[in-house]
């Protein structure tokens, strides 16, 4: 059983590899900004405000502020074990650092199915939104090649398009794709700020009472079914709208100053998409009640056209077109170093943690992730096993809180160029706070979860348990 304990000394992990596996460092934080943000703001900004104001009311706006500070606790657990362990691998690596190898290979499988299933996921959702771009132009694609066979089709081509040509802009080279991805959170963020601008000056406090309608928590009965209500239910959607600044800890390893950037990257990300949603949130509440936003597939451009602006809409409604692909960017990029690094701890096979000479990229994982994300995006359904992304990123949010508190006690004189400020209330609170989330989830992804994580086992007992590096140093 000492598979349970075995870990690596924090010196280890903080001199990473030299050579064909050592990771360039290359960006700023700047860059690890635009990288959490891009994550972060997808098209839930442009869904989520109205599915939200349907559970809470006006009261959503507490459950954007509830979200945030569960999402704010575990950036700060990150931000310092990321300055503290400049490596990659996300959650992963303080794991394997904190509780050991096999906690750490739990959490690392947990992120894997995070990030493949939100890939694939949001590149389902480009498709659709490509092929209705087409069909305005005139350019009409088949059934056949839009749609997986869960959906009466073959193939989804554009899904796997857009795959490819993201994970071709991160072979290209770190640095350069992150600049493309910066420029594209640019443009997103100015749709929403077009959107501000124009929801204002309609801005109605009417619309604000009453604040609270469906009270902190209660429920109703939709089709048969009870359905939570209130801020807290509300808040437990939206939570799902911030996860992505873990991605920023995935560049630990390509930070100029990883005892600087990161932090900034993590906490800063954070607090700007939290004050945008939040802002974002009250315009568009008080420009339209939150009836009728509840109603609409497209709330923003909804709010937009309803003020008579129908140019503006269609700018607002086609940004979402541009903010997928940052997400689809930010979450491979960050699979295929969790990837990277889990090969090189040998727990994968260790010939797929190389970086190219050239472009610094570990190639073999990225276009093994882009087969990989492909595969799930082009042929399988998504409706329900995307919750498992969901689970996922709770369960490491978990675990990030808790090596935070074990290193804490167990190593408390390492220096920490980032220290959480209350870590004692920090970690806990990071912990319940992502743990009663995970116990709101749908009882069929809990199970999910659980076979997944089964089939993780097996794996982990196949191969890592006998070829990790830990298992070879004994």
């Amino acid at each position: 059983m000492s598979f349970l304990t075995r870990r690596p000394s924090l010196d280890a992990l903080s001199n990473t590899e030299e050579g064909e596996h050592r990771l360039r460092r290359t960006l700023s934080w700047p860059h690890l900004v635009a990288l959490g943000v891009g994550a972060i703001i997808g098209t839930g900004i442009y869904t989520l405000i109205g599915v939200g104001a349907g559970l809470a009311g006006p009261g959503v706006m507490l459950s954007f502020l509830l979200a945030g500070a569960v999402c704010v606790f575990a950036a700060l657990a990150y931000a310092e074990l990321a300055s503290m362990m400049p490596a990659a691998g996300s959650a992963y690596t303080y794991s394997y650092a904190a509780l050991g190898e096999f906690v750490a290979w739990i959490v690392g499988f947990s992120l894997l199915l995070e990030y493949s299933v939100v890939c694939s996921a949001v590149a389902v959702g480009w498709s659709g939104y490509a092929t209705g771009f087409l069909d305005g132009l005139g350019v009409h694609l088949p059934d056949a090649l839009t749609k997986g066979p869960h959906a009466g089709g073959i193939f989804n081509f554009p899904a796997v398009f857009i795959i490819a040509v993201v994970a071709g802009l991160l072979a290209i080279g770190t640095r350069e794709s992150a600049a493309v991805n910066a420029f594209l959170v640019v443009v997103k963020l100015a749709a929403l700020a077009l959107f501000v601008a124009i929801a204002l000056p309609a801005f109605n406090p009417a619309h604000f009472e009453p604040f609270m309608p469906f009270g902190v928590s209660s429920t109703k009965v939709v089709d048969g079914e009870i359905v939570k209500i209130g801020v807290l239910p509300a808040a437990s959607i939206i939570f799902f709208a911030f996860y992505g600044f873990d991605a920023v800890s995935t560049a630990a390893e390509e930070a100029k100053r990883p005892e600087r950037d990161l932090a900034l990257g993590i906490i800063g990300s954070m607090v700007i998409c939290t004050a945008i949603y939040m802002i974002v949130a009250a315009a568009a509440i008080g420009a339209m009640p939150f009836g009728q936003l509840a109603a609409s597939k497209e709330p923003l451009a909804e709010v937009v056209r309803t003020l008579g602006n129908p140019t503006a809409a269609a700018a607002i409604a086609g940004a979402a077109v541009i903010a997928l692909p940052t997400v689809i960017l930010a979450f491979m990029y960050g699979q295929s170093r969790i990837f990277f690094v889990m090969a090189r701890d040998g727990l994968l096979p260790t010939s797929l943690a190389k970086v190219h000479k050239r472009t610094g990229s570990p190639l073999a994982m990225t276009f093994a992730t882009a087969i990989f994300v492909g595969a799930i995006a082009g042929f399988f359904p998504l409706d329900e096993i995307a919750a498992l992304a969901n689970a996922g990123t709770l369960a490491a949010f978990i675990a990030v809180g808790a090596s935070l508190m074990v290193l804490r006690m167990r190593d408390p004189a390492r220096a920490r160029p980032f220290r959480t400020p209350l870590w004692f209330i920090v970690g806990p609170a990071a912990i319940l706070g992502c743990g009663y989330l995970f116990f709101t989830l749908p009882t069929n992804t809990q199970v999910y979860f659980v076979i997944a994580h089964a089939i993780g086992l097996v794996l982990y007992f196949a191969w890592g348990f006998r070829k990790s590096r830990l298992a070879a140093a004994k």
